[in-house]
């Protein structure tokens, strides 16, 4: 990528549900003086089970919007969107700095002492080229183990973070891997991190978990400071949330997940799905 010129001064974040939270909470952590603008495609979650050019036109509608926004760098905190559009993104909107998420099969495979790796992932993540391009390229030596946990997305967007079909659902997935060896896992959905707990009580003390959210973090921080974005931020950071699903719901889980209490601002789908948008006043 080279080196756009960049005027704006916000960082833009999507997922198709609460699952991108995880990667905001870092950047907020490492960059307490950026201006953020989270945005859940809560009316299609979960993208996992969509095909990937379904995926790719949300992704697109949503990119567009950030950038009206005023969006210098977005965070495509969602692997299943990555998968299906992070490099034609960039094509497409070359004025624009983006920060995609990858499944850390590169550093699993460094970090793995028997050669034994598991990745808990979505179908879709599975399918991309961008998952496949990394088992080619960084895990020839290692056994990949994979699972794409069915149904425990949609247990963490109603805020079933320990409940028994949670529980169920990562005993059913994770136990065969650590029989079979797995001394690492890898977190290849932004949802997981939030039953970050539950995955490491159920795989044991003797393997490492790998969340990629700090990493994403500090990528887009790096962004920021290369390119001279949000340096005067302060205390007057904003803090924008807005959903395509229920407002009032997302607005309990981002007090739920992250201690803010603020209100989610809805969000519209044009009837094609080429185009959404803010519905009702703003809130500061």
């Amino acid at each position: 990528m080279g080196n756009p010129t960049v005027k704006k001064d916000l960082i833009g974040i999507f997922d198709s549900g609460v699952g991108g939270l995880s990667v905001l909470k870092e950047i907020r952590r490492l960059m307490p003086q950026a201006s953020l603008f989270y945005v859940a495609d809560q009316a299609h979650v979960p993208y996992g089970k969509r095909s990937l050019e379904e995926i790719s036109g949300f992704s697109f509608a949503i990119t567009r919007f950030l950038i009206e926004q005023g969006a210098a760098i977005i965070v495509v905190a969602c692997n299943t969107a990555s998968a299906a559009a992070l490099q034609e993104l960039r094509a497409a909107f070359p004025e624009t700095l983006f920060v995609g998420m990858e499944p850390a099969v590169k550093p699993a495979s460094q970090h793995t002492h028997n050669g034994i790796v598991g990745v808990l992932a979505t179908p879709a993540t599975f399918q991309g080229r961008l998952y496949n391009t990394l088992v080619e390229r960084f895990a020839q030596d290692v056994r990949i183990l994979t699972d794409n946990l069915p149904g425990l997305v949609e247990e963490i967007e109603s805020g079933r973070l320990d409940s028994p079909e949670t529980r169920r659902i990562l005993e059913t997935a994770i136990r065969p891997m650590v029989a079979e060896g797995a001394d690492t896992l890898v977190l290849g959905c932004t949802h997981f991190p939030f039953v970050l707990p539950l995955i490491r009580e159920i795989a044991g003390p003797s393997v490492e978990v790998i969340d990629p959210a700090p990493a994403i973090a500090r990528r887009t921080a790096y962004l920021a400071r290369e390119h001279s974005i949000l340096m005067d931020g302060g205390s007057q950071a904003a803090l924008t949330f807005a959903t395509s699903g229920d407002a009032a719901r997302f607005s309990q889980t981002i007090q739920e997940l992250l201690s803010i209490q603020t209100p989610a601002q809805p969000l519209d789908w044009s009837a094609d799905k080429q185009k959404i948008h803010l519905r009702g006043p703003k809130h500061a």
